[in-house]
């Protein structure tokens, strides 16, 4: 496979989309070069339309390194459709969940030094709602806000839903030992966790053009789920 950065600085794999489907449907693992998302176009791109279209059932169905607690197969099925590419392939790992390292954002912070993968974080409240978001990155403590396009929201409340970046800013992630935050804009966090990950909110933000995630705005956690792509 050969690759080279654009006159923009984003990479161009040239690999065609047979080729790449074919690695998928035989289980194998994608590496990081094929795709970063860097732009709004990137995100709306056809050719990450027609990967999506052209593989089997089957290929969505990814292996999990232990149960989730949260999720059903089904729900597992809807949120990998709308993966990046570059996790397709990989296994989920259970990096992170409140069950087993508890409600503290220092040690979900610290779970993460290891890790390069993107970050799925799976949100189950006290009113038994499931949502969350797709980091681009690992969460880390940061001075202001990180990621990129690859970022969404999503919520099955009260049915299946992603929102992907709009393209109006780039406050997609930031981190600090009080809060980790997800989207911006006029003055909202699109998902906002304090720092004992037991109280968030959620409201319309201009990053993801998302709705209110949760049944109601301020919301309190049950349990969290984090997984890796390795």
């Amino acid at each position: 496979m050969a690759s080279c950065p654009s006159a923009e600085g984003r990479l161009i794999v040239t690999d065609s989309d047979t080729v790449f489907s074919e690695r998928v449907m035989e289980g194998k693992p994608l590496t990081p070069k094929y795709t970063y998302i860097t732009t709004k176009e990137d995100v709306n791109s056809t050719h990450g339309t027609s990967i999506t279209a052209s593989l089997e059932p089957e290929s969505f169905k990814p292996n999990l390194n232990e149960p989730s607690d949260l999720l059903e197969a089904e729900q597992i099925e809807k949120l990998a459709k709308h993966l990046p590419p570059r996790t397709i392939g990989y296994h989920w790992n259970l990096t992170f969940s409140t069950s087993k390292n508890g409600m503290s954002i220092k040690t979900l912070y610290r779970t993460m030094q290891d890790q390069e993968s993107p970050m799925l974080m799976v949100i189950k409240d006290s009113d038994g709602q499931m949502f969350g978001a797709l980091a681009s990155q690992p969460f880390k403590v940061s001075e202001g806000f990180y990621g990129t396009g690859e970022t969404f929201l999503f919520t099955f409340y009260p049915e299946f839903e992603v929102y992907k970046w709009t393209g109006d800013n780039l406050f997609f992630i930031k981190g600090d030992m009080d809060s980790l935050a997800f989207g911006g804009g006029s003055g909202e966090f699109g998902l906002w966790l304090d720092g004992d990950l037991y109280h968030g909110r959620s409201n319309s933000c201009k990053t993801f053009g998302n709705p209110m995630l949760s049944m109601k705005e301020d919301f309190f956690v049950q349990d969290i789920e984090i997984w890796s792509f390795e």
